[in-house]
């Protein structure tokens, strides 16, 4: 089994090595490890309600009353009320006339792709998309074509030129993780529109984040009815685990007896659903959150920018920091964290050579003055690396 050991010594002589470090939770947005505080700027929980008391306590009722697992998947050992009714409320928030929990955003995709594409049809995936949606495309009978990113010129001349037999999908990132972008999914749907193609949008980093009180990109678009599957994750803004996809009711009993993730997996446990319908009502109770998310991200983009650094993207928390060399964004990574703060160094192959970045995640749990010295500190090693 050399092959291992060749392939762990190749990845760190190219500065692309992976270890688990591991931090004992604080609140939201501080952790800790071995006596050292940090202030956390990797983390996907954007509304910062992991902590929240109400999320909290739902959890722990549903673990008193239901016990801590679920005991099987849901076609064989029996559905519970809690998942039906989480699932009745996310489509609801989402506008659709049904939703389904699947047990990752991962498995959601991977399991909506993959069922959906048969032999004679074809999926069109922005080069950018996340690797749950490109493995989906791999285990889809279909074929698979790529259009280069956001490319509304190149969709529209690969929907033309590409002979189509069966079902066209367009599927695409609603934010994209890596850059934090937005999909132009007005302009996705009319194209689908006129090519009579089906709209499959991930909003896994979009709810909480985009549209009236963090409905995500259909309603930041004001595309109500015209997207015929979103997907979500109850494990970023929702303070949670597990992913669902909402849509019409046709398309959830197809993929209750379609969907290899779900017939096959364990459910979801009591705690962690009640948590997640918690975190949803809480959302919908506190928009304003949704608004402190906002002005937080936008200062820090405006505030790095200002200061000479390059960042892509635009509008949402996720703020990437382009230093090019994965060797760079190590040294940075470490840089921050010997000044309190953890920031993901972002390398290849999750972004292509020389991308290597920083990735900021900013909360709405993050404090004004808190972000101050953040943005003074990047600042500072920044200087100090010659990015500005």
């Amino acid at each position: 089994m050399d092959f291992l050991t060749d392939y762990i010594n190749e990845v760190k002589q190219h500065d692309l090595y992976r270890a688990l470090v591991s931090y004992q939770p604080l609140d939201a947005v501080h952790v800790e490890s071995q006596g050292q505080r940090y202030l956390l700027l990797a983390t996907n929980n954007y509304l910062g309600l992991t902590h929240s008391l109400a999320v909290k306590k739902a959890a722990m009722i549903a673990v008193e009353q239901y016990g801590t697992g679920s005991g099987g998947a849901r076609l064989t050992t029996g559905s519970h009320p809690l998942y039906e009714k989480l699932e009745q409320q996310l489509a609801l928030f989402k506008g659709t006339e049904a939703a389904l929990i699947f047990n990752t955003g991962y498995m959601a995709n991977v399991g909506i792709i993959s069922a959906l594409v048969n032999k004679n049809d074809v999926v069109f995936s922005d080069e950018l998309n996340h690797a749950s949606i490109i493995d989906g495309c791999r285990l889809a009978k279909g074929q698979t074509v790529v259009y280069r990113h956001t490319d509304m010129a190149h969709l529209a001349e690969v929907l033309e030129n590409t002979p189509c037999q069966g079902q066209r999908l367009i599927v695409t990132d609603g934010v994209f993780s890596m850059d934090g972008d937005i999909a132009p999914l007005d302009q996705i749907v009319l194209l689908a529109e006129k090519y009579q193609a089906m709209v499959m949008v991930d909003d896994a980093h979009a709810v909480g984040v985009l549209g009236r009180g963090g409905r995500g990109t259909v309603d930041y678009f004001g595309l109500k009815g015209r997207v015929h599957i979103q997907v979500g994750t109850l494990s970023k803004s929702l303070a949670s685990e597990g992913g669902y996809v909402a849509g019409s009711q046709t398309l959830i009993d197809y993929l209750v007896n379609k969907s290899r993730s779900f017939i096959f997996s364990t459910a979801l446990s009591p705690g962690t659903v009640a948590a997640g319908y918690a975190a949803l009502k809480e959302l919908q109770a506190r928009p304003e959150l949704v608004d402190k998310l906002r002005h937080n991200g936008d200062y820090v983009r405006k505030a790095l920018v200002a200061a000479g650094l390059q960042i892509d993207g635009a509008l949402t928390p996720i703020i990437p920091i382009v230093v090019g060399e994965a060797a760079v964004a190590e040294e940075m990574a470490q840089q921050l964290k010997e000044q309190g703060l953890i920031v993901s160094a972002i390398r290849p192959p999750t972004v292509m050579p020389g991308k290597s970045r920083l990735r900021l995640k900013v909360s709405a749990a993050h404090d004004n003055g808190v972000l101050v010295r953040t943005v003074e500190i990047i600042i500072a090693v920044s200087k100090g690396l010659k990015l500005i």
